[in-house]
């Protein structure tokens, strides 16, 4: 390697793309994602579905569907995703048991999982480039931003970014709207000594007008250790390398620390977009609350993702009554959202019992009106 190359890399080791990027590109193919450049993909521009991807999964899906109706999909879901509703029309298609199927929530082996990087979201003038998009069954449905360690402002730079440009757009409504989870992380650690956090792997859904940073701790310790990761293939890791302009990478001892599977971001990867938790999340995960402010009066329309202790509880209710048992609690710390995880509880419940043919009932006690 000349003295060049020497110097490239040593500059490459400090940028988000070399440190966090990039790596966190090859660790979405060790939990079971396929990389693809932005020219294999046959992509809408208004919504940056994959075409070919998304036709060929509605086909194996609902082979009983005519072909008409397959063409006339991707109209239905443009005109969903222009509504002033935080996409929950949409949301209501993805997540749905009954109808078109769009996901196959049985069987993850199924699905088509990809990822891509710098999917251009345009209209008319306005522009934004998430730095990783996830793809299910060609359907946008996660995107990744990452800052390099101790940028200037922490991650907190990607939360206004979002608040202050994004969200307010109009234009941006439809790639808003499509997406369901973000994920931010600067690949540091959590640091609770300030008011804000400032650094750290953060997750959160859209808002219509301020989203908020979630923080994501692993019920078990050995979960890491103990996932059943692929093998990163050097053909795999040179394409990716090669298509970003960067294969000179290879040679940085920076980038070889940055893959491994526990740093925070491929941390906080696989714990939320591994095969079985993502489609969790998208089955499950998102609610919608839709009320009228008591001292305002005006009508407020939010979406919530689970938090870890909902996400966990949730799973933990599940596995008792598999293991036989009628009864149990839930201890939960103010604040944790035990309203919430009732919510989502039910709705788990519910899908569990109708697969065994059982129709629930749900009641709440409450000690003040």
């Amino acid at each position: 390697m000349n003295i060049e190359q020497y110097i490239k890399v040593d500059m490459a080791g400090f940028n988000e793309n070399t440190r966090v990027k990039f790596p966190a590109l090859m660790h979405l193919t060790r939990i079971g994602y396929t990389y693809h450049a932005l020219k294999e993909l046959d992509l809408d521009p208004e919504t940056n579905i994959a075409k070919d991807i998304f036709y060929r999964q509605i086909r194996k899906f609902n082979p009983q569907l005519p072909e008409e109706s397959i063409s006339l999909l991707l109209g239905d879901i443009r005109n969903k995703l222009n509504n002033e509703d935080l996409g929950r029309d949409f949301y209501k298609i993805i997540s749905s048991n009954s109808g078109t199927k769009f996901i196959d929530f049985e069987h993850p082996e199924a699905n088509d999982w990809a990822c891509v990087t710098e999917m251009p979201c345009i209209n008319g003038g306005d522009e934004f480039r998430p730095d990783i998009t996830l793809l299910i069954n060609g359907l946008p449905l996660v995107f990744i931003e990452v800052k390099k360690p101790n940028n200037k402002g922490g991650i907190l730079v990607e939360l206004h970014r979002m608040n202050d440009q994004r969200l307010p757009n109009p234009k941006f409504r439809r790639f808003i709207n499509l997406t369901q989870l973000m994920i931010f992380s600067d690949n540091k650690e959590y640091d609770f000594t300030t008011p804000k956090p400032v650094q750290g792997a953060f997750y959160g859904c859209i808002d219509k007008k301020r989203m908020h940073f979630n923080v994501f701790r692993e019920e078990n310790a050995d979960f890491y250790k103990d996932f059943n990761y692929l093998p990163l293939k050097e053909e795999t890791e040179n394409y990716i390398l090669k298509d970003n302009n960067n294969i000179v990478l290879k040679s940085s001892p920076e980038y070889e620390t940055d893959k491994n599977p526990t740093t925070p971001t491929n941390r906080i990867i696989t714990s939320l977009c591994s095969r079985d938790r993502l489609l969790y999340l998208l089955r499950y995960g998102f609610v919608y609350l839709d009320y009228i402010d008591e001292d305002t009066q005006k009508h407020v329309l939010q979406k919530h993702v689970m938090r870890y202790p909902q996400l966990f509880g949730t799973q933990a209710i599940r596995k008792t009554i598999d293991d036989g048992k009628q009864s149990g609690i839930i201890w939960h710390t103010q604040g944790s959202g035990k309203t919430a995880l009732s919510s989502f509880a039910t709705r788990v419940l519910t899908d569990y019992f109708t697969k065994k043919h059982i129709i629930p009932k749900f009641y709440f006690f409450v000690d003040r009106l």
